[in-house]
């Protein structure tokens, strides 16, 4: 290679990595919609080759039934759960005080108990103010995800219909031997499975086995606390604590002795060791996952990606120890 073929090739190589970067910048918006996308094919991607290359169903026919599909099983629960989000939390703009009685409440029980005054000169509007921006926040949220999710349906539909070639094309691209290459895919088809089919898996479990716990010792609202459960299962270390603990600290203060030492009990004993439990079983059928990949996968993950870093998280950390261990293997044990 002469200057200035090497000349052509590194200003190829530099051009690539700003254009790159710039329409990476500009579609980070969307990003939550072209990795859920992803994620959707590679669990539809059998269904796709059976439709085609078994059945001999037309590719656009096939993807639309598959689109479809999508729409009724992920698209519908998802849309009934903003709902239910939405008609729970839509008065909290418009009327932030109404909330901010049963504090106040709360508050005065607590100065009658214990003798302290949790409430300061400034700490109502103070409350008023994170009330109104957490109702801003979520409408701001339901407009992202509405984006998104339309973002996730017109790009799967296109990576659907050209399947068989995006992937011989990545694969061509990829910086690795077929040994290698076939690893990587491997780890990204085991993790994305595992992920996408085992966290909502054990989300609808522990909110089903919490909502059974909230209405025997008689919580207020159990849907919501239902709902509220499924997604903090997504939060490392703490989980499902962070609802079923306030629920237990509410009968306590209304000295509802009962029901807090049993919340506590069952939170402890049954919810959160459910977690445990069903998250070794998933990683152990599905995906041998280390915990700690898990843990601080979704730590790494959630920051970068959004919610699909409960996925994506735990991913990128198994492809980051999947390469250097490429690395040692190829370059650095010595070959007998």
């Amino acid at each position: 290679m002469n200057n200035k073929e090497r000349y052509w090739k590194y200003s190829l190589v530099i051009i690539i990595l700003v254009m790159g970067v710039v329409i990476f910048r500009q579609i980070s918006p969307f990003l939550g919609g072209l990795l859920g996308a992803l994620t959707i094919y590679i669990l539809v991607r059998s269904q796709m080759i059976y439709l085609t290359e078994k059945r001999n169903m037309n590719r656009s026919l096939s993807a639309l039934l598959i689109t479809g599909e999508t729409i009724l099983v992920f698209l519908l629960p998802v849309g009934l759960t903003v709902w239910l989000l939405v008609n729970k939390f839509q008065d909290v703009n418009l009327s932030p005080h109404c909330y901010i009685a049963p504090i106040q409440q709360t508050a005065t029980l607590i100065k009658e108990k214990t003798g302290y005054d949790v409430l300061g000169s400034d700490t109502l509007s103070f409350i008023a103010s994170f009330l109104t921006r957490i109702g801003q926040t979520l409408m701001s949220g339901i407009s992202s995800l509405t984006v998104n999710l339309g973002v996730m349906i017109f790009v799967l539909y296109f990576m659907l219909t050209g399947g068989r070639k995006m992937e011989a094309y990545i694969s061509s691209i990829l910086p690795f031997n077929e040994i290698n290459a076939q690893n990587v895919i491997h780890e990204i088809n085991m993790i994305v499975r595992s992920n996408a089919i085992g966290i909502p898996l054990l989300a609808v479990i522990q909110g089903g086995v919490a909502m059974l716990g909230y209405l025997i010792f008689g919580a207020p609202n159990i849907w919501l606390l239902g709902l509220l459960t499924c997604f903090t299962t997504v939060i490392p270390m703490v989980g499902t604590a962070l609802v079923w603990i306030p629920v237990a600290a509410y009968f306590a203060l209304n000295a509802n002795w009962f029901s807090a030492i049993g919340m506590l009990l069952f939170g402890g004993l049954i919810i959160s060791q459910l977690d445990n439990l069903i998250r070794f079983i998933l990683q152990k059928k599905m995906a041998d996952i280390h915990p700690l990949i898990t843990i601080f996968g979704v730590v790494i993950g959630l920051p970068l990606f959004g919610f699909m870093g409960i996925i994506f998280g735990p991913l990128l950390l198994s492809l980051f120890f999947l390469f250097v261990d490429m690395f040692k293997k190829e370059y650095l044990d010595t070959k007998v």
